[in-house]
């Protein structure tokens, strides 16, 4: 299942949203206020489902998309206004107020997009990025979700696939994960 972030400069917003989408089964994987903890939590996640109740001051829709696009769906709940300023096709937009039962169908369905989006590994991929890790927490001192981040964000900057990143630490290519 894919993992959903809430953002909100609002407690009382994100709290709301938390209870309506455990009612349905879904759980939240984590809730950010601010555009730097916004960030820092897609930098760690590898994927997922972004809901945005109305705005963060610090950073646009549009902006993050173009960022994160790849790796995230995003949903911005907000007024018409806030909905007409975000350009982004990368960005699903819900008006506010609207009922439970729409951004739970809007959920469900980034859900499967997000699923279809995903990147599948073969076994042998998945035995050569395990492997760089092992690597790189030996090389390193960190632990596996550290190991798997920064691949992860040296992939993304230098355009490449975890796979291929993995193949060049493998080989001795890159020791500057």
């Amino acid at each position: 299942m894919a993992r959903i972030v809430i953002v909100s400069a609002s407690e009382a917003s994100r709290a709301q949203l938390s209870r309506l989408l455990a009612s349905s089964g879904f759980a939240v994987y984590r809730h950010c206020a601010s555009s730097g903890g916004l960030r820092r939590t897609l930098t760690e996640c590898e994927d997922g489902i972004v809901i945005m109740a109305g705005g963060l001051a610090d950073s646009q829709p549009d902006e993050l998309a173009s960022d994160f696009g790849d790796l995230f769906q995003f949903l911005l709940i907000g007024r018409p206004e806030a909905l007409e300023a975000c350009e982004s096709d990368r960005v699903f937009k819900l008006a506010y107020p609207c009922p439970g039962s729409a951004v739970i169908g809007a959920v469900e369905m980034l859900s499967q997009l997000h699923t279809m989006r995903l990147p599948h590994r073969s076994g042998e991929d998945r035995k050569l990025v395990e492997r760089a890790k092992r690597l790189l927490m030996q090389t390193y001192g960190i632990d596996e979700p550290e190991a798997h981040r920064r691949m992860q964000l040296y992939a993304m900057r230098h355009h490449m696939k975890m796979t291929e990143y993995a193949l060049e630490i493998i080989q001795g290519g890159h020791d500057d994960a």
